[in-house]
């Protein structure tokens, strides 16, 4: 069985067991939170939501708070010595699924 939830602005396809990073979530280490199901997939058929599939949710377990790779801005106009350097971590919210109830 797999869901599709939405959360950040943006949606991921989960099943039990999966280990996702998702925009950074106000939430301690060992919290649990439940999601909504946009979609419920399963092996007799595709249940799809309208917006939300009714009775369904994702429970999920923190695993911490991590930042992403860095990423370099630099901005520059030609002729003028103007430079900047500057560099950027996006902080994300680790995620381990540990249930889908129908």
């Amino acid at each position: 069985m797999y869901a599709i939830i939405q959360t950040g602005g943006k949606q991921y396809r989960v099943q039990q067991g999966d280990v996702i990073f998702v925009e950074k979530l106000d939430l301690a280490q060992d919290a649990t939170v439940d999601f909504d199901v946009l979609l419920l997939g399963r092996e007799d058929g595709v249940t799809v939501g309208k917006p939300l599939v009714p009775g369904a949710k994702v429970n999920a377990k923190v695993l911490g708070q991590v930042k992403g790779e860095k990423i370099i801005v630099f901005k520059y106009k030609s002729k003028k010595n103007y430079r900047r350097k500057q560099g950027h971590r996006q902080p994300y919210t680790k995620l381990e699924i540990t249930g889908i109830t129908a």
